[in-house]
Formats: C-alpha cells, structure tokens, sequence
C-alpha cells in the first residue's frame, strides 16, 4: 500500500512539471479525406489584449509520407480588428533535397512547422488569421491537418 501512494504522488509530480505554460491559442483544422482543396480556408480567431506583449506564431502542418511534393505554398491573409487586411505568401519546406524529412516524422506522418517569432501587434481585439493553400492543383492530397498557435514570447534573459 505504501509503495502504491508513493507511485501516486510521483505520477502526480510528473504531470504537474509536465504541463508547461498553455498557448494563448491553439486549434487545428483537419481536412476529410486527406486532401486540401482550394475552396477551404482554415480561419484562426484570436483574441489579443495586450500590446506590450511580443507573440510567437507557429502554423503545423501534418502530412502523410505519400506527399507528393517537398515543399507547400500558402497564403495567410490576417484581418485585424480595425479592419485593415494584409495577405502574405510563405512556403512551407516539407523535404530536403535529397528528400529526408525537415519536420518531425512519426510511422507514416510528418509535421512540419512554420515559425512566426517574437511579433508585436498594433491593436488590441480579435485578430482572423485565414489559411489558403497556395498551388497550383485545386486539391492538393496526403494532407492531414493544419494547426495554428500563438503564445506569449518567453523573455530573454
């Protein structure tokens, strides 16, 4: 019986120091069938309230290893509360050249992350972030999900 409390209290230590500090935001779209077509645009709400706060964003995609390609344009279009638009291209490398994963590969599925550091946002309110696959083809296939996050920038000592 003692030994059981024991284990008890270290798995509770363990979960309690596991648990880092929660995003801001965090949400994920996954797309039906494994593919992405043009027409969905995955939208992100996002409530900020603190100007003097830097933000770091980081946009997940998750692909299977049949991806076709080895890398993935999207748009991300972002309405601030004022209302102003801004619609801004980035690419997405899934593989280096010589085809080894760049993200993190699990059995058949790679996340590959897109880092957006330490930005400051000019308004408080609710910001939309709008994702838009950005290829050619119409359906893009092997895709799984897209996630967006957005925390607070840690301070650099």
């Amino acid at each position: 019986m003692k030994m059981r409390s024991s284990l008890v209290l270290i798995l509770g230590l363990f979960l309690l120091t596991a648990c880092g500090e929660q995003p801001l935001y965090e949400k994920v779209y996954s797309f039906e069938g494994k593919k992405w077509n043009q027409e969905v645009k995955p939208e992100y709400k996002v409530k900020i309230d603190n100007l003097a706060e830097e933000y770091d964003f980081t946009l997940s995609l998750r692909t299977t290893t049949d991806y076709p390609y080895n890398n993935l344009w999207v748009f991300m279009k972002t309405i601030a509360p004022d209302g102003t638009t801004a619609r801004e291209p980035f690419e997405i490398m899934i593989t280096n050249p010589d085809g080894s994963w760049i993200g993190n590969k699990t059995g058949t599925i790679v996340e590959t992350p897109l880092y957006f550091k330490r930005r400051k946002l000019p308004f408080e309110g609710e910001y939309t972030f709008i994702i838009e696959q950005g290829i050619t083809e119409s359906i893009v296939t092997e895709v799984l999900d897209l996630g967006f996050r957005v925390e607070i920038a840690k301070k650099e000592d």
